[in-house]
């Protein structure tokens, strides 16, 4: 059994929440649940409009496909979320250029299946924090090429700038991990407003001092305001019970 508890929070300087959450723990198609955070980019209401479509677009395929693999059915729920947005920013020319980072997660039995494109994170917690996902930005590139120190990235002038994002191009391309999940482990899917805000440790330190999940995801958006808030904050947390 799942136990799972989500939150957005529009922070302290933004004027408009551009973050769309989704969570059902009950079958969506032939995904026993599914779990995604989405980040909008764009400007005045093109971000807010982009993250919606795309979670709502991949809810609607996934509800309406025949096909059994969870990696296949997430690429192909992108793909067609990538679809509607260019063609809704084809037709409004105030919605040029828009686009959103997704996460997203199936919770299958002792194995998480997850796709991300952009950088918006999935993590799984226990005693320690471990980042599944793979950041499509540029300063994660110019760490992995060797550019720039790990420690160096967080504070980086070009840290919003992202390599990939759903809308951004005519193709899109997720990237998909298979990981073991055990029982007690938190999953958490975040926006890019908490890891801007909170180390990974820090983030593991609040979940591990909190009484439940609501107190958890609570708490981490409390932090990463009280840090700044410098950007919409959306928290989903799962816990296999």
């Amino acid at each position: 059994m799942l136990k799972t508890f989500s939150i957005t929070d529009i922070g302290r300087k933004r004027k408009m929440n551009q973050d769309f959450v989704y969570t059902s723990q009950r079958p969506v198609g032939s995904l026993p649940n599914l779990f995604i955070v989405a980040d909008g980019m764009g400007g005045h209401n093109a971000g807010d409009f982009a993250s919606k479509a795309a979670v709502e677009t991949m809810v609607n395929e996934i509800s309406a496909s025949q096909e059994k693999d969870p990696e296949r059915i997430l690429e192909s729920a992108i793909k067609a979320a990538n679809g509607r947005i260019r063609k809704k920013a084809g037709e409004n020319p105030e919605l040029e250029g828009m686009g959103t980072t997704v996460v997203a997660a199936v919770c299958l039995e002792g194995r998480l299946e997850v796709a991300n494109v952009g950088d918006s994170r999935l993590y799984i917690v226990n005693s320690d924090i471990r980042q599944i996902t793979r950041d499509h930005s540029l300063v994660e590139e110019m760490v992995r090429m060797g550019g720039i120190p790990r420690e160096e990235a967080r504070n980086h002038p070009d840290k919003n700038i992202i390599t990939r994002a759903v809308g951004a191009a005519e193709m899109v391309e997720p990237d998909f991990f298979s990981v073991p999940y055990e029982k007690g482990d938190i999953v958490l899917l975040c926006s890019d407003g908490l890891t801007n805000m909170l180390e990974d440790e820090e983030i593991r330190m609040i979940i591990s001092g909190a009484r439940d999940i609501v107190e958890m995801a609570q708490e981490l958006v409390k932090a990463a305001n009280e840090r700044g808030g410098r950007d919409n904050i959306s928290v989903i947390l799962v816990e296999s019970a």
